[in-house]
């Protein structure tokens, strides 16, 4: 395996060769020297090359841990790509015309040759320390976050001072040289992840949506290729974040920069994986070359300001954004994506909108549905894009008829059991949820509570889904071995939920969704596992237990050679967990049995040109072949408040009872105003509000009864009516295709109960308008945290508060923005908040349905802002 993977001499002697091919295409020079004296070279690709400076640049860097071939062999495969398809390849002829890519393929030659030679384990330099051991961590030793240390043996030694090292000393001088470079890419191995930078805040900045998106554009361009996917983390709560990176330093002069970890192991089988590994990151770099100049700082497009959802239904969305200023050398106009996940990709295939207006309205939209956003400028003259904005996110309201409900773990009844681990209990309600298997640990099990207490035993459960945030997948070590599930647990085997040997034998009623493969296990994208209609069916089984206990499992066995198979999930609490925003959660769409009301015309008519008949329902033709029409009218006064009800449906039955009309007439039933006059006249020349259902023909009569049901215009009209407080009245109107019809009439309506005219309504006890927002919204810091009160109002409906943070703008949805909180209390804490930081609360009630407030928001303003 290892003989395939390419010296340092070799690689440098075929970049040179590529050189002196292509000139037009490569250059190398050597921007340093190591310890022991090996040149550190760089490779600059571009069309023109010799101008390279005057564009856009990727900064590429690989095997900065000399452990970590993947960088040095994806920089060999990448130029030679170049140079094979530069004539063909439209994606890489359009990158290298706009953009150039500057390589140093190996960042620690020094370090790279001992692990070849003599410890393939190896990841420092070599580097003589005072105190006789060897090696710092070059990916410590940049100063952003720098930490001293006095353990030279440790593996992350970051050396005695920030650019201690020539290494790292080269890769500063060469930066610092290029102010051309406005994307760096850090390559590393193991983990199948995007680490983006950070700024040693828990909190987003103001490009974590661009890095995100540069990310998942990559990363689909991976999945393109080997239907790998890979996860995007920018170090949340409560890791330690890393201090003294490469891609932090970048970062601070500007320039978008992100670890890209590869593949499950430091030095991968070359036939079966590395070879792989390098494919589908081909295309992957292409990409990111091609975002390059749209992140110039020459001439750079502002991100669009204040982008916001100024209205969220059921099934649509409108977008805003501030109006760019009048520019007579451009021509703007806006891209604007949607996606159904978090930190996805903004490509072709999900770009929804191209619009010149500053506002843009999304529908046909799915019901009680989360949607994420992404907005860019575009030059049209130049082709030149700007940043994003942040992401938004929203989710569409329940559907009428619909409830929602999120539901997370019960502590103490969430947690893993390992095999091999003789007291499971501790890990309860604590640590992560390890999964699948290993040596150290055997078989792991995850096992994972959701109360259900608040959800009607008579509930219908229309969709549902667990979802669990992957934490860490390094663990995971065979690329395209084994799958993780998640069963709901028979509750008749259920035993001691902390010990091993029962949650082993406990049997699933039903597996959820679709199995999560090894090669797309993800870190810092949240799983899903969908609920199909079955598996729903047996999720509402549960209800009546007041929960369910899901048990979630991977493989059993490990491959020959291999230490471990096993996934870590955030369990979202205790010292080790990310909080509330990463705790795992079942989110269920629900409807109820509606209950039904059926009401009887107050009074009715039959109206000819001569005369109107009261109590009597005919409509046709008369022996002149003028119309007849019909008229009813219902009261509604027996019907519910419409504050608190949410009619589902509604539909008039009317039964024919004598049919004297020929073949080719037909019959309408409209909703028509109550108060219209009853004579031959004002029903000729009424107005119509809406025609209910479907007409029907003479021949599907034959006595048979007739359903109109009303259409979602006609159930507002109708909801309309009873807030004023009016009647609703309907009309029948004959129509026939020829010319003149004689002599045709269908009685529709006698005094027996069976056949009089009904009114249906359908209806559930729901409101429909959300209870009072809080009151006296304020913060504090208190020991070393910002403290959010507030007061609740006084409703018997109110049932909590979602407090949501957003430090880009004022959040105007419970789903716009990091969520801290949900509950009934009147306090929080950001316990992960950047007290230096400025950004905008926003407090949210809701009810049982649930209907949410208007937000209270504040501004936070760090002191001497």
């Amino acid at each position: 395996m290892k003989q395939l993977y390419h010296s340092y001499d070799e690689a440098v002697a075929l970049f040179e060769s590529l050189a002196a091919r292509r000139p037009d295409l490569f250059a190398v020079e050597v921007i340093g020297q190591t310890w022991e004296k090996r040149d550190i070279v760089a490779v600059t690709i571009g069309r023109n090359v010799a101008d390279a400076s005057k564009r856009p640049a990727l900064f590429f860097t690989g095997t900065i841990h000399a452990r970590e071939w993947i960088g040095l062999e994806l920089a060999i495969g990448f130029a030679q790509y170049v140079e094979r398809n530069i004539d063909y390849d439209h994606d890489i002829q359009e990158a290298l015309e706009q953009a150039a890519i500057y390589m140093v393929p190996c960042a620690n030659p020094d370090g790279f040759e001992y692990s070849r030679n003599h410890f393939s384990f190896w990841r420092k330099n070599r580097r003589q320390n005072a105190d006789g051991s060897y090696g710092v961590d070059l990916n410590r030793n940049f100063p952003v976050g720098f930490a001293k240390s006095n353990k030279p043996t440790s593996n992350i030694y970051g050396g005695p001072e920030p650019f201690s090292e020539p290494e790292t000393r080269a890769l500063r001088d060469f930066v610092e040289a290029h102010p051309n470079i406005t994307i760096a890419l850090d390559y590393h191995s193991q983990g199948n992840v995007f680490f983006p930078a950070h700024d040693f805040r828990h909190e987003d900045t103001i490009d974590t949506t661009d890095m995100n998106v540069l990310c998942a554009n990559m990363a689909e361009e991976i999945r393109k290729i080997s239907d790998r996917e890979y996860g995007i983390h920018q170090g949340k709560p409560p890791a330690k974040l890393i201090a003294g990176s490469g891609r932090e330093y970048y970062y601070s002069r500007g320039i978008l920069a992100t670890v890209v970890e590869v593949g499950t192991r430091n030095i991968s089988d070359y036939l079966d994986d590395m070879i792989e590994h390098i494919r589908e990151h081909i295309p992957a770099l292409i990409a990111a070359a091609r975002e390059a100049p749209n992140y110039a700082r020459e001439g750079a497009l502002p991100r669009p300001g204040n982008f916001r959802a100024t209205f969220v239904g059921i099934d649509g969305v409108t977008l805003e954004w501030e109006p760019y200023e009048e520019d007579g050398e451009r021509e703007i106009y806006f891209e604007i994506y949607r996606s159904g996940r978090e930190k996805s990709y903004c490509r072709p295939f999900n770009l929804m909108g191209l619009t010149q207006a500053n506002r843009y309205a999304d529908s046909n939209l799915r019901s009680d549905t989360p949607y994420f956003y992404h907005i860019r400028a575009v030059d049209k003259r130049s082709g030149r894009k700007s940043p994003f904005a942040p992401v938004l996110a929203v989710r569409t309201h329940v559907a009428d008829e619909e409830y929602h409900r999120t539901y997370f773990p019960i502590p103490d009844k969430s947690g893993y059991v390992a095999e091999k681990i003789r007291d499971n209990a501790p890990h309860f309600g604590v640590n992560s949820l390890f999964v699948g298997v290993s040596e150290a640990k055997g078989v792991s099990y995850g096992v994972v509570t959701i109360p259900l207490k608040t959800i009607p035993e008579e509930a219908v459960i229309r969709r549902a889904r667990l979802r669990l945030y992957p934490m860490n997948r390094v663990g995971v070590t065979v690329e395209k071995y084994g799958e993780w599930n998640a069963a709901i647990i028979d509750r008749d085997s259920i035993g001691e939920l902390t010990k091993f040997e029962d949650v082993a034998a406990m049997r699933p009623r039903t597996y959820v969704g679709r199995p999560t493969l090894s090669n797309h296990l993800t870190q810092g994208i949240w799983r899903s596992w969908e609920f199909s209609e079955i598996e729903c069916r047996a999720l509402q089984e549960q209800i009546v237990h007041k929960e369910a206990v899901f048990r979630i499992e991977g493989p059993k066995t490990l491959n020959v050679g291999r230490t471990s198979q096993m996934m870590q999930w955030d369990i979202g609490y205790g010292k080790f967990g990310g909080g509330l925003a990463f705790r795992p959660h079942l989110e269920i769409t629900y409807t109820l049995p509606p209950k039904g009301l059926e009401l009887f015309p107050k009074q009715s008519f039959t109206v000819r040109s001569e005369s109107i008949e009261a109590g009597k329902i005919a409509a046709g033709f008369d022996g002149k072949g003028r119309k007849i029409y019909a008229t009813f009218d219902f009261e509604l006064g027996s019907l519910p408040d419409l504050d608190y009800m949410q009619i589902t449906r509604a539909y008039v039955v009317l039964n024919p009872v004598k049919v004297y009309a020929k073949e080719n007439i037909r019959f309408h039933l409209e909703m028509i105003d109550a108060d219209a006059e009853r004579d031959y006249g004002a029903i000729r020349d009424r107005r119509i509000i809406e025609n209910i259902g479907y007409d029907v023909s003479v021949g599907e009569l034959k006595s048979e009864e007739q359903v109109f049901v009303f259409d979602t215009y006609a159930i507002q009209e109708f909801g309309n009516a009873l807030r004023a407080g009016r009647n609703i009245a309907f009309l029948l109107r004959p129509s026939s295709a020829q010319k003149l019809v004689k002599n045709s009439v269908v009685e529709w309506h006698s005094a027996h109960p069976e056949f009089t005219p009904k009114l249906v309504v359908e209806y559930l006890h729901k409101r429909r308008r959300p209870v009072a927002p809080v009151t006296n919204l304020r913060y504090r810091i208190e020991n070393g945290k910002i403290r959010l009160e507030w007061r609740n109002p006084d409703d018997p409906d109110f049932r909590g508060v979602f407090v949501i943070k957003n430090p880009f703008r004022k959040p105007i949805s419970p789903y716009d923005g990091d969520k801290l909180y949900g509950g009934p209390d009147d306090w929080t804490f950001d316990d992960f908040g950047a007290l230096d930081v400025p950004k905008y609360y926003a407090v949210f009630t809701y009810d049982d349905v649930p209907n949410f407030s208007e937000p209270v928001d504040l501004e936070y303003r760090p002191k001497g802002e």
